[in-house]
């Protein structure tokens, strides 16, 4: 039979009340033992961070307060904080995290229930839900207001109590409370100075939404159970987004019907769990458009075109660009499934986007024994033939898709937006022309690759909001998935924003010789490991017009490849 209210509350305050007794019977033996010994400037010191210690003490455990907003009931207390920030906690769900203000203190806002009868009152009249957002708002700051009066009085109270607990006499104990309540109050007046209203705009959400079934565990079982994780992670995902959805409502970035959705992913390495991933997000966001910018095999071989099969069932079109680890026999797969659009060196209109890009120049597999001074030569002479054919366009390019980063300081100002990979990481910044270079992470979480390292790479994607009219870019999702096995889920939400300093990247070597008029349509340098092999050896390559052909070489590392010093850190 369960515990009476009464008697689980009369437990609880036993419990604090013997905590508090410890508390300051070890106290007061620090007291006598230390203070005696002090000289007067210790002592002033010892008091000061003994009663800093205690108010803050006080405030984190004793100064929440009970306050409905709207619709649910929520606990809110102030602690110490580095950083100022505000953090909404849907148990069992997750935390949303925002930037809101400056000052060592953190807003902490715990929704603890459902109002049943408001939430039906809601349901039962619409009208209800148009008027309650001043209700909300409201709420919100009685309660901000009643959580910081409540933690001042606690706080001076604290510093006087453990202040006379450590010297025993009055006048330090009063010096003490003044002290601190003009502290506490100046920390909370800085807090209200600097209050940032469009920290709403961007929030942050990290939780773990569903625990892992049994079948998932170490990296052995993980690969012994692909399937059961896949559908886990879909699973993840899927849920992340609706509760997204929902915490989107806040006064943030809400998308109009005239966006364009472009979803970027990258470096699918044969990463088969991406595509459940892939299309959750393409339902969830309704996404017109998906752009890859390379790298969704391995090796290039034509047993690895499989893995394509399932671009078709996404229903939207998939705009994609050759990467270093993709064969032209790939690339002639790609262009053999009906929604997929191949980037070739031409302008290509996907969804009212103007598009150009076109494949890597290079086809390298296999990491070792490379000629890093020729591919990086290659990635920028490939890099300004794209770059010639965009000063040409008319009307303007609106997105350039290219593999390697290396090649953005030869695109800056010729499009607005730069969509890349390669790095496994992700990277974004203002050029100083004023193109935006997004660099996204490795879709495929690394491939499986991900059970060589300690820690798996992070499943990475994004969803980008451009104005239909004009095609530029108005906000983008950043959504992280922890990597193969984990079940752990990001969701960062960013808007443009007209004072953004721009960045510099680092220079890459400029093609020497002339560059052509259009981008090269196969890769110039070709390195597989059969060439390691000796001449006699039949299944060596001939030439570079068959790069799939009978690789079966080990993938590289899948970082980020030294031929890129241009990639911008």
């Amino acid at each position: 039979m369960p515990d009476h209210p009464v008697s689980d509350i009369r437990r609880r305050a036993i419990a604090v009340a013997g905590a508090l007794w410890q508390f300051t019977r070890h106290l007061r033996r620090f007291a006598g033992r230390v203070v005696p010994r002090l000289r007067r400037p210790a002592m002033i010191v010892v008091l000061a961070v003994v009663a800093y210690a205690g108010a803050w003490f006080g405030i984190a455990f004793f100064g929440a307060t009970q306050q409905p907003v709207g619709p649910v009931e929520t606990t809110m207390r102030l602690i110490p904080s580095w950083r100022g920030e505000s953090v909404l906690s849907l148990p069992p769900l997750g935390t949303l995290e925002l930037d809101t203000h400056n000052g060592p203190v953190q807003l902490q806002v715990s929704v603890d229930r459902i109002n049943q009868e408001a939430a039906e009152r809601i349901l039962a009249d619409p009208k209800v839900l148009s008027k309650i957002e001043p209700v909300i708002i409201r709420d919100l700051r009685e309660g901000v207001y009643a959580t910081a009066t409540k933690a001042l009085v606690i706080g001076t109270l604290s510093a006087m109590l453990v202040t006379l607990i450590v010297a025993r006499r009055r006048t330090p104990t009063i010096i003490a409370g003044g002290s601190m309540a003009v502290t506490i109050l100046a920390v909370f007046g800085l807090a209200s100075m600097t209050v940032d209203p469009r920290a709403v705009t961007e929030p942050k959400y990290t939780g773990l939404l569903t625990g892992a079934p049994s079948l998932i565990g170490n990296a052995r079982d993980i690969a012994e159970n692909f399937d059961a994780y896949a559908d886990e992670l879909t699973r993840l995902v899927t849920n992340v987004t609706k509760l997204y959805d929902v915490t989107s409502t806040l006064p943030a970035y809400e998308p109009e019907d005239d966006v364009i959705r472009v979803l970027h992913v990258a470096d699918l390495h044969l990463g088969e769990h991406a595509w459940d991933i892939i299309d959750s997000v393409t339902r969830q966001y309704s996404v017109d458009v998906i752009v890859d910018s390379g790298d969704i095999t391995d090796h290039g071989l034509a047993a690895e075109n499989y893995f394509l099969q399932r671009i078709p069932s996404l229903r939207v079109p998939y705009v994609w660009v050759r990467g270093n680890h993709d064969s032209v026999e790939t690339e002639e797969a790609m262009r053999q499934l009906p929604n997929v659009i191949v980037m070739d060196g031409n302008v290509k209109t996907v969804e009212g986007i103007r598009f150009l890009g076109a494949g890597d120049p290079r086809f390298t597999p296999d990491r070792d024994g490379r000629d890093i001074a020729g591919e990086t030569e290659a990635v920028a002479r490939q890099a300004a033939a794209i770059a010639n054919v965009a000063k040409k366009s008319e009307p303007a390019v609106d997105a350039i898709v290219y593999h390697d980063s290396a090649g953005a300081a030869l695109f800056d100002g010729h499009a607005s937006l730069l969509l890349t990979g390669h790095g496994h990481e992700r990277l974004n910044l203002v050029l100083p022309g004023g193109s935006r270079l997004m660099q996204e992470g490795t879709t495929g979480g690394a491939g499986l690759r991900a059970l060589e390292k300690d820690k798996p790479a992070p499943i990475e994607l994004s969803v980008l909001y451009l104005d239909r009219s004009t095609r530029q870019l108005q906000a983008w999702d950043e959504i992280t998935l922890g990597g193969l096995g984990l079940t752990s889920a990001k969701i960062d939400r960013h808007q443009v924003q007209p004072d953004e300093e721009a960045t510099t990247p680092s220079p890459i070597p400029r093609p020497s010789g002339p560059v052509p008029t259009s981008p090269v349509p196969t890769p110039t340098i070709t390195r597989l490991p059969e060439e390691e092999s000796s001449p006699s050896d039949s299944s060596s390559p001939s030439s570079p017009s068959s790069p799939g052909a009978g690789s079966t070489g080990t993938p590289d590392s899948g970082e980020a490849e030294p031929e890129s010093p241009a990639a911008p850190r």
